[in-house]
Order: structure tokens, then sequence, then C-alpha cells
């Protein structure tokens, strides 16, 4: 029996094949929809999957303004930033932050699903959301999903 032929390999830098794809959020679910893109951007969904190497794919988030909230969250969930100051917490509901800035309420839920790490700041950004269906990364010929 050949030993060498069983040695684990780990991908690093220069033998990650990433790819980038694109994911249509029209009336999907925003928790089941962010743990899909948070997989796929960890590289959780490739067999040569590491733990601390960047090795997921590039995801275009399209019409993150149709992304939707089961039960009463779009108006009851409060999402909480510190200013810095004394007494300067804030709150906002995803209702208010929909209307400001439609693409971060799945940001948010796809960083909070990421490692708190260099490397998860990293995997963040091979994420890119926008609010409509036009997006600007059409030469890296996106596979959709």
């Amino acid at each position: 029996m050949n030993t060498l032929s069983y040695k684990t390999v780990s991908a690093n830098k220069k033998t990650v094949n990433k790819q980038w794809v694109v994911i249509d959020a029209q009336g999907e679910i925003l928790g089941r929809l962010s743990t899909k893109i948070a997989m796929i951007i960890r590289g959780k969904t490739k067999p040569d999957f590491t733990p601390n190497v960047d090795c997921g794919d590039n995801v275009i988030v399209i019409n993150a303004d149709k992304v939707k909230l089961t039960g009463n969250k779009f108006s009851d969930k409060r999402y909480v930033s510190y200013t810095g100051y004394p007494g300067g917490q804030r709150f906002i509901s995803p209702k208010e932050l929909m209307a400001k800035h439609p693409t971060r309420v799945i940001e948010k839920a796809v960083r909070g699903m990421l490692p708190k790490s260099r490397l998860g700041k990293a995997l963040f950004g091979n994420l890119h959301v926008y609010a409509g269906a036009e997006h600007p990364h059409a030469a890296q010929n996106p596979t959709t999903i």
C-alpha cells in the first residue's frame, strides 16, 4: 500500500480556485439566504476547504432590497451601534435601515456569520451586495445560483 497517496492536502493562496457567484435575493428569507452566502464565502461547499485560508468564492447578491424577514422582525428587531460617546448607543430597525441603506441588512447578517478575525474581515471583502438587479461585475462571468 502506498502511504503517500493518503496525505492530506491543505489549500493555500496559490492553489485556491476562486469563482464568482450571483445570488438573487428577491423573495428570500434573510437568515436562510445569509447562511448560504456565508457558507459559499467561507469555502465550506468546496472539497479542499481549509479553515485558515480564504478559499471561498466571491459572491454577488442582487435585489437586496426585496429580501424578507419572517414574523414581526421587520419592525421589532433592533440593530445596536455605539458612537463611542457616553449615552451614544443607537438603535435602528430593519425597516428604517432598508429605507436608508437596503444593502446593509444582508451585509450585517452575513458579517455576523463569518469568523471574528483578520480572516473574517478578508472574507467579508468577497461579498458584493446591490439593491437592484444590475451589478458591475459582468466581466468576471459569474455563475447564477
